[in-house]
């Protein structure tokens, strides 16, 4: 009883902490700093959640198995997908987006940002930003933005 009013005061504490103090316990946990933009109410639970499953242990071994076993049968439902659909699986209805296309070299990929156009040319090996070659496009996107994004996703795809 005792340990579970300890978990709570902390908790609680978090509500307490700066954005730049919240951030900073994302970095301890995660060893990457939040997304930009991420609202501090997300960093609040993330470092709650991962006190609480520090202390009692995170998810059961029969939760991390139903899980997975959940996931396994959304992505073999997706992987019949081409148009973004609803699916319900075990009761939990998910929403599956169009898969990404595969961008064939030749393509040219434009993204403005921060009132920077930036180019980007697809090739048989990677991709050519500012006459370099890149093995993927969230190397680019970290370049650009300095945070780590889904390379696929800043460029829309």
């Amino acid at each position: 009883m005792r340990a579970k009013l300890d978990i709570e005061a902390e908790v609680a504490a978090f509500s307490d902490l700066s954005r730049e103090e919240l951030a900073a316990q994302w970095e301890k946990i995660y060893r990457c700093s939040p997304p930009k933009g991420v609202r501090r109410e997300l960093l609040t639970r993330a470092a709650a959640w991962h006190l609480q499953a520090k202390r009692l242990g995170g998810f059961s071994t029969e939760t991390r198995r139903l899980l997975k076993s959940a996931i396994e049968r959304v992505e073999k439902k997706i992987a019949d997908r081409d148009s973004q659909a609803n699916v319900v699986v075990d009761d939990i209805k998910v929403t599956i987006a169009p898969k990404r296309k595969h961008v064939l070299p030749g393509a040219r990929l434009v993204r403005d940002w921060n009132g920077k156009t930036h180019i980007v040319d697809v090739i048989e090996d990677g991709f050519v930003f500012e006459a370099k070659v890149y093995p993927s496009l969230s190397s680019i996107a970290r370049k650009i933005t300095g945070a780590h994004w889904s390379g696929p996703r800043f460029f829309g795809l």
